[in-house]
């Protein structure tokens, strides 16, 4: 999705209006996504080929091991829900609000989260760079495999300081080695090319790593009161807290 796909006015979590020429661009780029063509395989990978990073993402936000009450999570870059859904079974006073770009991702997500029970997750199809909430709205914010595809990490990282409250944290886990994260789209734009899906699909073919100094560059340029990189096998992560 383009950076300035979608303009702002108020809505279900700020959600924004949008003009007639943005929802057509939406629709068209949507319609080119693999994340559309083959949503049931990345939700697949999601749920059981991928690392599970839940405890670590506990472990690093709440070394009590237990959130407020009340506690607002957002996941940006949520696919079909696996974080949030995660914790919202783990913690049924937390509110958490999952978002993707994807509209297939997200009805997967609502599907799966209804079947499971939780009445603390909500979901919306949200654009990554551009987030339809006002400043300081949530306590903690989770990602994880959101860069791979970004074309502008540093907005994003942008939007995660300004939705923050101030001493509000953000856990984000990133692969390291663009071979293995590049295999879900590989497998992704195979699946495509057998089912005789459109060939025209945004999404690169090779997915985008950082090394570990470009990685702890892109949170660096956020006035963070604290943050910290580091690397485990072949994820790198990043906590940081707001001032």
């Amino acid at each position: 999705m383009q950076p300035d796909a979608i303009t702002h006015a108020a809505g279900p979590l700020g959600q924004k209006q949008r003009s007639t020429t943005t929802a057509t661009a939406e629709s068209r780029e949507e319609a080119d996504s693999l994340f559309e063509h083959v949503a049931w395989l990345y939700a697949f990978l999601r749920e059981h080929i991928f690392r599970d990073d839940t405890l670590r993402m506990i472990a690093a936000l709440w070394p009590e091991r237990q959130p407020d009450p009340g506690t607002e999570v957002v996941e940006i870059g949520c696919g079909p829900g696996f974080y949030a859904r995660k914790l919202g079974a783990r913690f049924p006073s937390v509110s958490i609000t999952g978002v993707d770009r994807s509209a297939n991702q997200v009805q997967w997500a609502q599907r799966r989260a209804a079947s499971e029970g939780l009445t603390n997750c909500t979901f919306q199809r949200v654009n990554a760079l551009m987030l339809p909430c006002e400043n300081a709205r949530f306590h903690i914010l989770i990602a994880s495999r959101l860069f791979t595809i970004l074309p502008d990490p540093e907005r994003a990282v942008a939007e995660m300081y300004r939705v923050l409250k101030p001493g509000g944290r953000c856990f984000v886990a990133e692969p390291r080695h663009a071979f293995w994260a590049s295999i879900p789209l590989f497998a992704m734009w195979l699946l495509a090319g057998v089912t005789h899906s459109r060939n025209g699909c945004c999404e690169p073919r090779k997915a985008k790593v950082f090394s570990a100094a470009a990685f702890q560059k892109l949170f660096a340029a956020q006035p963070w009161k604290n943050f910290a990189t580091w690397r485990d096998g072949r994820y790198q992560y990043a906590l940081c807290e707001k001032a």
